[in-house]
């Protein structure tokens, strides 16, 4: 076995010894740490946990002044563990790479951190630990955490008559002068969804049946932009569009999800919760929807 090959199977503190050249001597490691969570990009992943392990070296800067024995001058074995405990609970994920590229993003912004090492290996997947183990250095590496404010956003819950309703544009209009970024929510449309007497199926096809109600709002008004990722959601909103929210790949990949059966309604309050919304506002055909900029900040 050449030296290349066994370094590439080797513990990441090794490959992070032999492998530095930069004078980055001082690391710290968090070994064999095993956490149970739903992660994978295939149908039989989804609605059951797996064990993941997660080894981490993370190499740090030398100290600018005497430790003094104090814990708030280094980096601490509790951060690492936060970090993973923090992306975990972000949101469901698909591939591996993805989770150990954002912890090792979280990692590298704390102020010690120069150069990180992050292996995650699925336990339970096969005959033998199946996983990733990327390298990532302070600066390029770091990507973009900034905790931007939260933007507050106006959910607005349209019933199917105001949809298809004479109104619509005049409803828009006004959900375009508020002073907030504004979330078209829909729920199922008025017909009757196929029934498959089975929670989890069903669960998707009610979703795709509200998706399908999106697009057919969207194509009322051409300033309704349909949207499924949290990505697109935030670009929206930064950018003060009007958005028509699709929710399964939301609802799907949360992992502190709404009850399964919520309709329309529960789904835009608990996207409401999710973002930290200014307000719930619900739509009718008639003045039933009317609301005012002063409404009562339901989500605060």
């Amino acid at each position: 076995m050449t030296n290349d090959v066994k370094l590439a199977f080797d513990h990441p503190e090794v490959r992070a010894k032999a492998t530095c050249g930069c004078g980055f001597n001082d690391r710290i490691s968090l070994r064999d740490h095993i956490t149970e969570v739903e992660i994978g990009a295939f149908q039989v992943e989804r609605g059951t946990t797996q064990r993941l392990q997660f080894d981490v070296v993370v190499e740090v800067g030398a100290a600018v002044a005497p430790l003094d024995d104090d814990v708030d001058r280094i980096l601490s074995y509790d951060t690492l563990a936060e970090a993973i405990a923090h992306e975990l609970a972000a949101e469901r994920l698909n591939l591996l790479e993805t989770l150990a590229d954002r912890v090792a993003a979280r990692i590298l912004h704390e102020p010690q951190a120069m150069r990180v090492f992050v292996r995650i290996q699925k336990l339970d997947r096969g005959p033998g630990a199946l996983g990733v183990e990327i390298v990532r250095s302070r600066g390029r590496d770091m990507g973009d955490m900034t905790d931007e404010a939260p933007l507050h956003p106006v959910i607005a819950y349209m019933e199917n008559a105001a949809i298809a309703g004479a109104a619509l544009a005049r409803w828009i209009d006004q959900l375009e002068k508020l002073d907030a970024p504004v979330i078209l929510c829909v729920g199922l449309p008025d017909t009757t969804p196929p029934q498959t007497g089975h929670a989890p199926t069903q669960r998707r096809i009610d979703l795709l049946q509200i998706e399908q109600n999106a697009w057919m709002l969207a194509s009322r008004d051409p300033r309704c932009v349909v949207v499924v990722s949290r990505t697109e959601l935030d670009w929206a909103m930064k950018q003060g569009k009007l958005s028509v929210w699709a929710p399964s790949r939301i609802v799907l990949d949360a992992v502190d999800g709404p009850a399964a059966g919520a309709d329309g309604l529960a789904l835009a309050k608990w996207l409401g919760e999710l973002l930290e919304a200014d307000r719930l506002v619900v739509i009718g055909a008639t003045g039933k929807g009317a609301f005012s900029p002063d409404a009562p900040k339901a989500f605060r």
